[in-house]
C-alpha cells in the first residue's frame, strides 16, 4: 500500500512566518505544503481545490482574520482539522479560546523574541508537527486514493513527539484490596480539546458540590487564568487559576498555572495547593502525572479522577499510582475525543473504571461524589 503524505494549507499574512512554517512542515518526509495563503478569504477559495487534511491558520490577518475564517471553513469542512497560531499576549490567548469555542482543534503560540530563525523553526517543529500528525492520524495508514476522513479517531500510533510507535500493551494494576469508596477530591487532566471537554463536565457539577476539584490542561502561562475565568462565568461551581498556599474547598476547581506543575500538600487537616518548576514531565509542566501523584499522595483512594481528550500519555502514570490506592478513574471516550491519546493510552491500560462520552463524565463524577458522601456519612452514623 502506497502511504501518501499529509497535505497541510498555511494560512498567515506574515510573509516571514508563512516561509518559515511551510520549510518546517516540508521538511518533514510525512507531510505536504499543498497551498498557502496570506489571508482568510483567499485561503476559503482554496479550500475546495487544494483539499487539504489540515489547516493552520493565523488569527491576525487583513482583509478576513482567523476567527471569521473559521467560522465560515466550518459551515463547509465541520470536522476538517485547524490549528490556530496565536501570539503570546492576553490578546492572543483571549482570541485563541475563541477559536477553540467555535471550533477549532488546537492551537499553537507563535515563536518570538528567539534570537534566530533556527531557534524559531525549532520551535515550530516542536509545537506544530505533532499536533498536525496526532489530528491526521487516521490519514497517515491511508492509500494516496483514500478520501478525507470525516473524523480521524483511530487508536494513537503516534508518541508525544510525533514519532510513530508501536501501541503499548501496558497491564492494568490492580486496585487496593481494601480500597474506599469515600470521595474527597476530584482530579481531571486533558490536553487537546480540552477546554471544550471542561466546560462539558464542569458544567453540570452542582454549585454544593461537596469536594473541590483540582485539574491540569495543558496551557502557556496567561491562558490558563483565562481559561479559568472563562469557565468561572459559565460554571456553577467556582473556577480559579491555583496559587501556592490555596486551602482547598469544596464547590471550587483549582486550574494548574500555566508552565508551573501544580502539587497538593497535606498540613494537619487541611491540604493546601503548591506549585514548582521541577522539570516537566511529558514534555509538559504542568503535567498530570505530577499533579495526579500528588493527590494520592495526599488523599489516597478517596479520589475521583477523569482523563479527557489530549495528545500523548500524560496521565497515564498518575492514574496508576491513583488506582494502586483504589481510586476511581474515568476516561472520555474515542467517539467524543478530539484527541483519544491521553484518555486512551488509561483505557487500553485497564485502569479506567468507566469509559464515557464527555457529555456523561460531570454527572458521573457528581454521582460518585455524592453516592460516596452519601456512605460515609452513614458510616460515621453507624
Amino acid at each position: 500500500m502506497t502511504h501518501r503524505r499529509l497535505r497541510v494549507l498555511v494560512v498567515d499574512d506574515a510573509i516571514v512566518v508563512r516561509r518559515l512554517v511551510c520549510d518546517v512542515l516540508a521538511a518533514d518526509p510525512e507531510l505536504e505544503v499543498c497551498g498557502h495563503a496570506s489571508n482568510g478569504r483567499i485561503a476559503l477559495a482554496k479550500l475546495e481545490e487544494l483539499a487539504p487534511d489540515l489547516v493552520t491558520l493565523d488569527i491576525e490577518m487583513p482583509e478576513l482574520d482567523g476567527l471569521a475564517t473559521l467560522t465560515e471553513l466550518r459551515k463547509t469542512h465541520p470536522v476538517l482539522p485547524v490549528i490556530m497560531f496565536s501570539t503570546l499576549t492576553e490578546h492572543g490567548a483571549r482570541a485563541a479560546l475563541d477559536a477553540l469555542a467555535r471550533g477549532a482543534s488546537d492551537y499553537v503560540t507563535k515563536p518570538t523574541n528567539t534570537g534566530s530563525i533556527q531557534i524559531a523553526k525549532e520551535c515550530v517543529q516542536k509545537e506544530l508537527i505533532p499536533r498536525i500528525k496526532w489530528l491526521c492520524r487516521g490519514v497517515l495508514g491511508t492509500s494516496a486514493t483514500a478520501t478525507h476522513p470525516a473524523a480521524p479517531r483511530a487508536l494513537p500510533p503516534l508518541d508525544a513527539t510525533g514519532t510513530h510507535v508501536p501501541r503499548p500493551i501496558l497491564p492494568a494494576r490492580p486496585r487496593a484490596a481494601n480500597g474506599t469508596r469515600t470521595v474527597s477530591v476530584v482530579a481531571i487532566g486533558c490536553s487537546t480539546g480540552g477546554p471544550n471537554a471542561l466546560e462539558s463536565v464542569l458544567t453540570a457539577l452542582p454549585a454544593d458540590l461537596a469536594v473541590p476539584v483540582v485539574l491540569v490542561q495543558h496551557m502557556p502561562p496567561m491562558f490558563t487564568r483565562l481559561l479559568a475565568e472563562r469557565l468561572d462565568q459559565k460554571c456553577a461551581v467556582s473556577v480559579v487559576e491555583a496559587a501556592p498556599g490555596m486551602p482547598l474547598e469544596p464547590g471550587t476547581v483549582y486550574v494548574a498555572p500555566g508552565n508551573w506543575h501544580l502539587v497538593l500538600e497535606r498540613k494537619g487537616l487541611a491540604v493546601l495547593t503548591a506549585t514548582n518548576q521541577d522539570a516537566p514531565e511529558n514534555s509538559c509542566r504542568p503535567a498530570v502525572d505530577v499533579l495526579f501523584r500528588s493527590v494520592a499522595r495526599a488523599y489516597g483512594g478517596e479520589v475521583v479522577a477523569a482523563v479527557l481528550t489530549g495528545m500523548g500519555q500524560d496521565g497515564l502514570r498518575g492514574c496508576r499510582a491513583l488506582a494502586e490506592q483504589g481510586a476511581q478513574i474515568l476516561a472520555q471516550d474515542e467517539a467524543t475525543s478530539v484527541v483519544w491519546g491521553m484518555p486512551g493510552y488509561v483505557a487500553q491500560s485497564g485502569l479506567a473504571d468507566r469509559v464515557l462520552p464527555v457529555t456523561e463524565i460531570g454527572a458521573e463524577i457528581a454521582r460518585r461524589v455524592r453516592e460516596g458522601r452519601r456512605r460515609e456519612e452513614a458510616r460515621r452514623g453507624g
